[in-house]
């Protein structure tokens, strides 16, 4: 189970982009991989007329690729770090009902997410 999900803040921890911060704009849990927003840019050759409209226009494209998840560590929005991250259940009570809800959290600090 990957510990990150779409809309999470994290810090690239290895590769070109080491240090740098992004929102996950996307991720792909099967091919354990993530789209970061601002990391990993890379540039592709687009040929003139590719869209379904025709009017795609030829030439370089910088856009982000997919890297792989194991590279890029959640942020404390507290600490501007990347923390190790846990898991742990707790009863939250909706309409009446307990229910056991998985809550994610910084181990350091024990702050949730």
């Amino acid at each position: 189970m990957a510990k990150i999900k779409k809309d999470d803040l994290v810090q690239v921890i290895s590769g070109k982009d080491r240090g740098k911060q992004g929102k996950v704009l996307r991720v792909l849990p099967k091919e354990e991989r993530v789209l970061v927003e601002g990391v990993n840019r890379v540039t592709k050759h687009v040929r003139a007329g590719q869209g379904p409209d025709g009017s795609t226009e030829g030439g370089l494209v910088v856009q982000e690729a997919t890297m792989h998840i194991s590279n890029v560590a959640v942020v404390d929005p507290e600490t501007e770090k990347p923390p190790r991250v846990g898991y742990r259940f707790e009863e939250v009570e909706e309409d009446g009902e307990t229910k056991t809800v998985k809550v994610r959290f910084a181990k350091a600090s024990g702050k949730e997410l």
